[in-house]
């Protein structure tokens, strides 16, 4: 997979910043030669530092690219790098590979995969789990949606930045998957969150208490990465509370089309969307323990 060339296209921090950096950087140690376009190149250049090429939009990464990955921050976003005159679609290779890792709607991953089955080209939806940590160490969890034929090629190609790599069925599936997992991170979060703000007002000693509950039934991945960030007041984004909103916002839609009720998701959103508000959006997911009056009190 070395002598393909790789294009990665973001919007702004998303795109080759907390996770984008982390996987291009390991995409450039294993010997793939990236393209890369940002929003704003000034975002992009410690990848470059470290070996990647600058293009001016989508449309020139897209032009000299085998294979296009894409990690933006909304929806609307993934329109326009794809959809946009100066976008994916319009400069992709015939036979190009597109592949968006943006956690975005189901419905909007259909749209991608059928326009680019129009032009000759193959897409499916990627998004990823394993935050700004997965993405440094080559961890992350890939969830796919697409032509079920391209997995052997998909896990070769990302076996550099992933510890797993998961079929889920045709296009869109990859972001049901995706929505599954943010349901309940919705809880992980709340949970830790809610667990260090009570313990905190019982006198406990906190890091024995995340030492124990880790290590019992309530052990859990927001936790152990989570929770002594927030012992040590690092509220720094391994994944923005900003994007989380959106996702829950997704998956509550998407419920809604499937006459479900999520009473604690859409909590969660309710808290989620009181940190934002209060222009707390950059914060990482664990930032929402500063939206508790109790929490900061000595």
């Amino acid at each position: 997979m070395s002598s393909v060339k790789l294009g990665f296209i973001g919007t702004g921090v998303m795109g080759t910043g907390v996770m984008g950096t982390g996987i291009i950087k390991n995409f450039l140690k294993n010997g793939q030669e990236v393209v890369v376009f940002n929003r704003t190149q000034a975002h992009a250049q410690p990848v470059i530092e470290a070996g990647a090429t600058w293009a001016e939009s989508p449309h020139a990464v897209a032009a000299q690219c085998d294979i296009v990955l894409s990690m933006v921050g909304f929806p609307q976003d993934v329109e326009t790098i794809y959809f946009g005159s100066d976008g994916i679609l319009a400069g992709a290779r015939k036979g190009a590979l597109l592949i968006d890792m943006t956690t975005s709607t189901p419905t909007l991953a259909k749209k991608i995969a059928a326009k680019a089955a129009e032009k000759g080209l193959q897409a499916v939806d990627a998004p990823v789990s394993g935050g700004d940590i997965g993405a440094k160490n080559g961890t992350l969890t890939i969830m796919v949606g697409g032509d079920k034929t391209l997995l052997s090629r998909l896990q070769q190609l990302f076996a550099p930045i992933a510890a797993s790599v998961n079929y889920f069925g045709p296009a869109g599936s990859g972001q049901h998957a995706k929505m599954a997992n943010q349901i309940m991170i919705a809880g992980t979060m709340t949970g830790l969150t809610e667990m260090l703000v009570y313990a905190k007002a019982a006198g406990l000693d906190l890091d024995e208490t995340l030492k124990v509950v880790g290590g019992g039934a309530g052990a859990n991945w927001s936790l152990s990465n989570y929770g002594p960030r927030i012992l040590q007041g690092d509220y720094t984004p391994g994944f923005f509370a900003k994007h989380f909103l959106k996702d829950l916002r997704i998956a509550l839609d998407e419920a809604d089309n499937m006459h479900l009720q999520l009473p604690a998701t859409q909590l969660a959103k309710q808290l989620y969307e009181q940190m934002v508000n209060t222009g707390k959006g950059n914060l990482g997911t664990q930032g929402l323990i500063t939206m508790n009056d109790r929490w900061d009190q000595a």
